[in-house]
């Protein structure tokens, strides 16, 4: 069995035990939290159930690992940025921590995480992302990092996305039929 699916079985065999609140909670959850002041009121609101509730139950899925986090998905492309690039790096194993750490605290740097190398073919393993209006701006952010964080000498490559696919968070459930609000049964 892939891990994909290995992944998809656990989450369905985690799910199938909920009850019809926590299932509607992740049916709008899985729509996205709304822009608003008080974002977890609106969710209640739409479900049924009151804002402390909202909060209680999803610290209890949270906790139970029935969802791994809750994280924000920024459409960057709408925002004017353009041009992103994957920047992959070949750094000293022992290393590898203190440099990601140093990488994340840039502002221009929106994910950074260790991947295992896949020698020979694959020599990197810190990879950072790095969003920009285009890439000259990418390119421009891309120097500093290597200067601040003294990386001159490391090997690295930068990977421009040509493409840009859909985003969009965890689903947990199934929008039952004619449930127009993607409610669970």
């Amino acid at each position: 069995m892939s891990a994909a699916r290995q992944t998809q079985a656990e989450t369905t065999r985690r799910t199938a035990n909920l009850n019809s609140r926590e299932k509607n909670l992740l049916a709008a959850m899985q729509a996205g939290l709304p822009l608003v002041r008080r974002p977890f009121l609106a969710v209640a609101k739409r479900i049924g159930a009151s804002e402390a509730d909202v909060i209680h139950t999803l610290r209890d899925l949270l906790t139970a690992k029935i969802i791994k986090r809750l994280g924000v998905i920024v459409r960057h492309r709408q925002l004017g940025y353009t041009a992103n690039a994957m920047v992959v790096w070949d750094v000293p194993d022992a290393q590898i921590e203190a440099i990601g750490q140093r990488m994340s605290e840039f502002d221009f740097v929106t994910l950074c995480y260790q991947r295992p190398r896949r020698l020979p073919q694959w020599p990197y393993n810190l990879f950072c992302m790095i969003h920009g209006r285009d890439r000259a701006d990418v390119q421009q952010q891309l120097a500093r990092l290597r200067a601040a964080l003294e990386l001159h000498e490391t090997r690295h490559d930068v990977l421009f996305s040509r493409r840009c696919f859909k985003q969009r968070g965890a689903c947990y459930t199934s929008p039952s039929r004619g449930d127009e609000h993607g409610r669970a049964a």
